[in-house]
């Protein structure tokens, strides 16, 4: 005999998304401030509670959220985990579906959802932001940048934080900025080559106060890559020729 799921109290299903961008020289997360209680005023990751009347999936739920903070529909979004207990919302039970994201900073247009009151990008240090956050959004953002970064090793994931068309330095600073680790210059370009992650645009150079550099873009692959090892990727690491 099945029992009625009536008799059990429901928790609030919510989804809260780590959205990741490299801008100004650092590894950077959204952040929403909060306009309403609880955590007032307090920074929080971006999210809200499942809409079941207009959410097809829990998915389509985290690109809506996505959308009214960011205004990009197509970047990179992954689910990360699900968090839960009583003690994670003063209001109710809930239960996080968390995802995070990747975009490239040239793409967004910040715009705060209905119940936040400003939204911002932060330098990631390590694992965190250097200022408290709501709920238990600490722990899902530190678990969000170890994932991304244990991505780097098998996946060409960095191609979500760049333009269209970059140069090798730009890539490698990607990296750098993601791992922030310094990265050597020909061991790096040594992986880039036999990983075949990336091709040169014919007749495309970078112009500016230095020499002209060399434009690429990705090449598209249906199968991820292994790129980075970290047992060769750190060779004489901090070292740059």
């Amino acid at each position: 005999m099945l029992d009625d799921l009536n008799q059990y109290p429901k928790p609030r299903v919510m989804v809260d998304i780590a959205i990741f961008t490299v801008a100004d020289q650092a590894l950077k997360v959204l952040l929403i401030q909060r306009g309403i209680p609880p955590f007032q005023g307090q920074w929080a990751l971006p999210g809200g509670a499942l809409r079941i009347d207009s959410d097809a999936s829990l998915e389509a739920a985290a690109l809506r959220e996505l959308v009214e903070e960011t205004g990009v529909n197509n970047l990179y979004l992954e689910q990360l985990g699900s968090y839960g207990s009583p003690e994670r919302d003063p209001r109710e039970w809930t239960v996080s579906i968390a995802y995070f994201a990747l975009v490239s900073a040239h793409e967004v247009e910040l715009r705060p959802g209905t119940d936040a009151t400003a939204a911002q990008w932060f330098p990631v240090l390590g694992d965190k932001v250097d200022l408290p956050l709501a709920f238990d959004h600490a722990v899902i953002l530190s678990d969000a940048t170890k994932r991304l970064r244990a991505k780097l090793d098998y996946s060409d994931i960095a191609v979500h934080l760049l333009p269209k068309e970059f140069t090798l330095s730009e890539l490698q600073r990607v990296y750098e900025l993601i791992m922030q680790e310094k990265l050597n210059k020909s061991s790096f370009r040594q992986r880039v080559d036999k990983a075949q992650l990336v091709q040169p645009i014919p007749n495309k150079m970078r112009t500016g106060s230095n020499r002209p550099a060399q434009l690429y873009q990705f090449v598209p692959c249906e199968q991820d890559r292994i790129f980075f090892p970290r047992s060769l990727a750190w060779a004489q690491k901090g070292s740059e020729k």
